[in-house]
């Protein structure tokens, strides 16, 4: 059953949270439909930010958008100047109040996200795929990652037949709902077609109990003076 699933979507209530965090009534699938549209647009509007989660919470009369990103900086902008021309844009998507929080990635080499991005960037940019995805691997084993796999899928160097390839360092227990693994997917555009890009990164494994959204409710001064998210205790 693991190796069919994907790994986040499978440990959604164990040790994972969800991204989109409120209660829906009658209008849930309109708000559903507006959480898809922010995540776009934020993802388009800052492609250049090493965006890689957009998690929302709603009340009654408040957006609140938390971006976790690797250049912070990019999205904040000069004295501010960025991220409040961000927050009236949303402003005219959900007719709404919104708050904007935003959350430093300080390992990029351990998010299965910007890794998956990072990898279909240089295929585009005609760099080898063995190379971009040895090159990954081996960042993330630096940065303590217990295992990393990537597996690509296409007309790899512009075969006739589609194929797919699979790299793997360490150990990736995807049946193990304890193990902490980061998973995504992403496209590269090539002239040959589009490459399929998967990501899994096992970060440890993660004993006791795991606050499943930290990120959510957590306000700018929680953010700025502690680093982020309460890490949980995992096990080397």
């Amino acid at each position: 059953m693991g190796q069919k699933t994907n790994p986040i979507g499978n440990r959604l209530g164990i040790i994972r949270g969800w991204e989109s965090n409120w209660y829906g009534g009658k209008d849930y699938g309109d708000k559903i439909a507006e959480d898809d549209k922010i995540r776009k647009y934020v993802h388009a509007r800052l492609s250049k930010a090493s965006v890689s989660r957009v998690i929302i919470e709603r009340t009654l009369k408040l957006v609140t958008v938390t971006i976790t990103t690797a250049r912070p900086g990019i999205i904040i902008g000069k004295g501010g100047q960025e991220v409040d021309k961000l927050k009236e844009e949303l402003k005219q998507i959900t007719d709404k109040e919104v708050q904007i929080n935003i959350f430093e990635i300080k390992r990029p080499e351990l998010d299965a996200n910007l890794v998956a991005a990072s990898v279909a960037r240089q295929i585009e940019s005609r760099i080898s795929y063995r190379r971009a995805i040895k090159m990954a691997i081996a960042a993330a084993m630096r940065m303590n990652a217990e295992g990393v796999k990537i597996q690509i899928s296409g007309r790899l160097n512009g075969a006739e037949m589609a194929r797919s390839e699979s790299y793997k360092d360490g150990r990736i227990p995807l049946s193990t709902f304890r193990a902490d693994i980061d998973y995504a997917l992403h496209e590269a555009h090539t002239t040959y077609g589009r490459l399929g890009i998967k990501v899994w990164i096992m970060k440890g494994e993660v004993y006791g109990k795991r606050e499943l959204s930290p990120l959510v409710g957590m306000s700018k001064k929680q953010q700025g003076g502690k680093g982020g998210a309460k890490k949980a205790r995992r096990r080397k």
